[in-house]
């Protein structure tokens, strides 16, 4: 039954999807999270000239050029791989910013009949998302470990730590919204099980590149249908 409300509140979200709400928060965020992205790379490429040797001496053999070539493609390769653990702290990072005009899009569509509510404070919101940020790069650096002796059970361990994370998250924002953080921590306490559940369907697609850059906002949608359909239960 909570595997069925989750996929019908992301059917909904996903039907949503040309709404230009959801388009402006989605091409702005796709912007910020490639420039994020390009600019980490950038630091890579600049440590790489900074340290990396352009030549190496190599017994026998004598010196050997291209080395800084090398890493440079193989930091491209590093890349790829990290952008499925840096797309989680971004998301989380990215509801912080733009959940409130995700929400009021939902909410205009499916929930008329609500009252309006007042913006949350954006330094209160930039502070949440930088926390949460903070707290899911902190928490995956010491999980890295776990991920290692997992071995091909590391994506679940991955998907189910972040799924926790990212599901409190979400849902808690979205709930304040018309509860008050007090009220919205005491519904996500009779709810953690689905919420953990929605949050683990949340983690997994983030990990595949390009499909995770509409995620986030499909997340927030998602989550604020769940939050009005448990809110009534």
């Amino acid at each position: 039954m909570g595997v069925g409300m989750i996929l019908t509140a992301f059917l909904k979200s996903l039907g949503q999807i040309s709404d230009p709400r959801f388009l402006r928060v989605l091409l702005f965020g796709v912007a910020l999270t490639l420039a994020l992205l390009v600019g980490v790379y950038a630091g890579f490429l600049t440590l790489i000239e900074w340290f990396a040797p352009e030549t190496i001496e190599i017994p026998f053999v004598g010196p050997v050029g291209g080395i800084d070539t090398l890493l440079s493609w193989g930091s491209a390769l590093l890349m790829i791989g990290l952008s499925v653990f840096l797309m989680v702290p971004v998301a989380s990072a990215f509801s912080g910013l733009f959940l409130e005009d995700v929400a009021r899009a939902v909410e205009d569509r499916h929930y008329p009949e609500l009252p309006p509510v007042p913006r949350l404070p954006l330094a209160e919101s930039l502070i949440d998302a930088f926390n949460f940020f903070a707290l899911l790069v902190a928490v995956n650096i010491v999980a890295l470990i776990a991920f290692i002796m997992a071995g091909p059970a590391a994506p679940l361990v991955f998907w189910a730590l972040n799924g926790f994370l990212l599901g409190r998250e979400y849902f808690t924002l979205v709930a304040m919204r018309r509860l008050g953080r007090q009220g919205a921590k005491d519904l996500r306490a009779r709810h953690r099980g689905r919420i953990w559940i929605a949050g683990i369907m949340m983690a997994a697609p983030l990990s595949v590149p390009l499909v995770n850059l509409v995620i986030p906002v499909l997340g927030v949608a998602t989550f604020t249908h769940l939050f009005h359909r448990l809110n009534r239960a």
